[in-house]
């Protein structure tokens, strides 16, 4: 039945992407060759967002008591571009956004786009030190950060101009957005081509800092036609199979995930713009808190972490709340247990649950698995999204292994990143001549469907939450009381991995790991630190090459817990 139901798919795609249509794609010419993309999409972000007038009257953004039309929302970020460009930016200039899920963070986005400027959001968990660390990174002219963020910036006397968005200034450094905006203002309009970079989404990758992965406005602006060339192409299957006519309500998601990863403004926040799809904003997680906002908000499609569908529907109330709007609960960010997708599956009979996988550097944009391929092979994390992307396993040699076979995951598309900002080296080594991005994740291909099996990275993945060890271990050796430290991820059952460590210390019966995480704790965000240290009184085994033999003490701690 998979066969029969992709072969559809693909029949459908390729008539929606074909000549003359509104999604028709054509070869672009690259460096390593030709490379399709979506003809008509807009040249920029800019264009892009144009989008929203489409749906101006229609209700685009919920947050509590506040709510915004398209329209509204147009307006805002209009004003908060001409403010920018008051303030100094120009074309190119980066402009970081620290925030938590506020409509601000929407008008932040689209405004640095509209000013001509480089969004870089940041990982609003992280702490004072992390925060100015990328923005000395990305050289930003000026930080749109809310008043948690103004307030961990000035803990660690950061210089950088603040607008704060949310929130009161608590020094000279900021400026309150009262003052900064004024109503009604529209910016100057700045020459922005296919090529020029229009975001710096950073990473916490395998190495003790993030790199920002830099993308430019053809990336992506063709990452979101070609999610919208996926999803018609799947309303036209149903409809063919079904007869059923697709509802004409407006569709409205939750976003529960933060807007400083991709799928939070990418799958979720963007190709609400093109769709004309309501998003309610939630700004921190809360299971029954989301229950509601389903109910009373008519939720019909749900993206978020494994963790996050499970707590929902095992949640005690859930039998209080009325889910019958909601027709796709998928997840990203980490592997959804088989046992849960068949729960999911006997439970709510009419809702498609669905995972898709995509990476920072990809935008995205990796496999997509639902509807009857989910069915079938849960374990799978699907197909690569057509037109646009491809996949393929690489082996050791830097050579396409063939299906079956386990290696390291590429991911090819027009909409992938450039490369990492200021990192030649580290673009060199993960994005390759011929335009695949090696993802350093392990896995294989069967019949076009991925299997993920296992990451080449030294990296957790914490309820999808990239975790650098070697990151933790250098924060947890910054402690005098600390010799080595070795970090590494454990099963856990809520989060798909936990972060625990193994420490050799100077004298252990005077360690205290309370303490120690209290030192962590102006130097790592929360999810960084590990949930369990063990503690041992002598040196880590090392290996021949006189690293420490990391298995070895995975093998151990695990055996214990």
């Amino acid at each position: 039945m998979t066969i029969l139901t992709d072969e559809l798919h693909d029949a459908a795609l390729a008539q929606l992407t074909s000549e003359g249509q509104l999604l028709e794609v054509q070869p672009i010419e690259r460096p390593w060759g030709q490379q399709l993309a979506f003809k008509n999409a807009p040249p920029s972000l800019g264009g892009f967002f144009m989008f929203m007038l489409q749906h101006a009257e229609k209700t685009f953004l919920v947050y509590r008591e506040e709510r915004y039309t398209f329209g509204e929302t147009w307006a805002h970020a209009n004003a908060v571009a001409a403010a920018l460009q008051k303030q100094g930016v120009q074309k190119g200039d980066r402009v970081v956004i620290a925030m938590r899920n506020y409509p601000e963070w929407i008008f932040a986005f689209i405004g640095t786009i509209l000013a001509g400027g480089v969004a870089a959001p940041l990982n609003a968990w992280w702490q004072g030190q992390e925060i100015l660390d990328a923005i000395d990174d990305a050289g930003a002219a000026l930080a749109l950060v809310d008043g948690e963020r103004h307030q961990r910036l000035s803990s660690v006397h950061a210089s950088v101009k603040q607008i704060v968005m949310r929130g009161e200034p608590a020094d000279d450094n900021a400026i309150a957005y009262a003052d900064f905006i004024e109503a009604g203002a529209t910016p100057t309009p700045v020459d922005i081509g296919p090529d020029d970079d229009a975001t710096i989404f950073y990473t916490s990758g395998s190495t003790s800092y993030p790199k920002g992965a830099v993308s430019t406005h053809r990336a992506l602006t063709n990452v979101m036609f070609n999610f919208a060339a996926f999803g018609l192409a799947q309303q036209a299957v149903e409809k063919g199979v079904t007869g059923k006519e697709p509802s004409t309500e407006q569709a409205a998601t939750l976003l529960s995930v933060p807007l400083f990863h991709v799928t939070g403004c990418h799958s979720i926040f963007m190709i609400s713009v093109l769709v004309g799809r309501k998003m309610v904003l939630l700004d921190k997680w809360d299971a029954e808190e989301a229950l509601k906002l389903i109910e009373k908000e008519r939720i019909t499609t749900f993206m978020g972490v494994p963790t996050m569908s499970r707590e929902l529907t095992e949640h005690p109330s859930r039998h209080q709340y009325d889910f019958s709007s909601l027709t796709e609960i998928n997840a990203g960010g980490a592997a959804r247990p088989v046992a849960h997708v068949k729960r999911l599956l006997d439970q709510f009979p009419s809702i498609r649950p669905g995972m898709a996988y995509g990476l920072t550097e990809t935008n995205g944009t990796g496999a997509i698995n639902n509807r009857d391929g989910y069915k079938e092979r849960p374990a799978s994390t699907g197909r690569a999204p057509k037109p646009l992307a491809e996949l393929a396993i690489f082996g050791e040699a830097g050579k396409p292994l063939p299906d079956g076979e386990i290696g390291e995951i590429a991911v090819r598309a027009i909409s992938i990143a450039r490369g990492y900002w200021n990192r030649p080296e580290d673009t060199a080594k993960a994005f390759t001549e011929d335009g695949w991005f090696k993802t350093g994740d392990l896995g294989f291909l069967e019949d076009g469907y991925l299997t993920i099996v296992d990451r080449k990275k030294d990296m957790i993945l914490r309820g999808g939450e990239n975790v650098a060890c070697q990151e933790v271990e250098a924060a947890m050796q910054a402690d005098e009381n600390v010799l080595e430290a070795c970090v590494f991820g454990v099963p856990d059952d809520r989060l798909g991995e936990a972060v625990s460590a193994a420490v050799y210390v100077c004298t252990p019966s005077s360690f205290d790991a309370d303490q120690h995480r209290e030192f962590l704790s102006n130097r790592l965000a929360a999810f960084k630190q590990p949930s369990v240290i063990h503690v041992v009184g002598d040196p880590l085994p090392r290996l021949g090459s006189g690293k420490i033999d990391k298995l070895k003490i995975k093998d151990r701690f695990r055996a214990e817990a």
